[in-house]
């Protein structure tokens, strides 16, 4: 996920984003303040659309989506007052591995119940919208980041910018469940598609729990 950890590697990446020019800091906050609107709308429709549709999919992607925008949100503060950030990326890592944990117990369950049939997923049309436009987005994003991440030499923008890819990765995932229950009635490939996303999730986790980047 996003994060690094160490106060020494904090003090080090606070200089290399000072010495960053203006311009570069300036594209940085455009970028993360871009993430900020799009995750939030992100995870507002999924977890609305799947609450509609009872999807497993779109409630793990939605979840997930979440905790990126938590991730966002850090990083944003870390260049916008690197002075204030010294230790808020370790405690928000904890905070967003153990929403990441919660947030797979909760597919698991969900998954298990409809696939066993007590709950019935509806097709919808507006989760494989906002899913197709995940698909396009996040690996742009992700691309900006890591050339930023270069520019100013920090792993937290770097390690976000990886989180962006993941959640193309995941939009993909649950994009494919999604479509096979619109288009030929699959009922069982939401949960499957839920369920397929868990190695991720859970990667993403225990990475944040750690302190380190994920998937990288």
């Amino acid at each position: 996920m996003l994060w690094h950890a160490g106060a020494a590697h904090n003090s080090k990446m606070s200089a290399e984003e000072n010495s960053a020019a203006p311009e570069v800091l300036r594209r940085v906050l455009w970028i993360q303040t871009l993430t900020l609107v799009w995750m939030t709308v992100e995870a507002g429709v999924s977890l609305g659309a799947a609450w509609t549709a009872r999807s497993p999919a779109l409630l793990a992607f939605g979840g997930d989506s979440v905790v990126e925008l938590l991730s966002a949100a850090v990083v944003f503060r870390r260049f916008y007052a690197p002075s204030q950030g010294e230790h808020v990326e370790e405690r928000a890592s904890k905070i967003a591995g153990g929403l990441l944990f919660v947030l797979a117990a909760f597919v698991v369950a969900t998954s298990a119940l409809t696939l066993l049939g007590h709950v019935e997923v509806r097709p919808s049309y507006i989760g494989i919208a906002v899913l197709g436009l995940a698909a396009m987005i996040m690996p742009w994003l992700a691309a900006e980041k890591r050339q930023l991440s270069v520019s100013t030499g920090s792993a937290a923008l770097r390690a976000d910018a990886a989180e962006s890819a993941v959640c193309g990765y995941l939009a993909l995932i649950a994009l494919a469940g999604l479509a096979a229950n619109a288009v030929w009635r699959v009922r069982w490939a939401d949960p499957v598609a839920a369920l397929a996303l868990l190695p991720l999730i859970l990667r993403e986790g225990w990475e944040a729990w750690k302190g380190k980047p994920c998937c990288d």
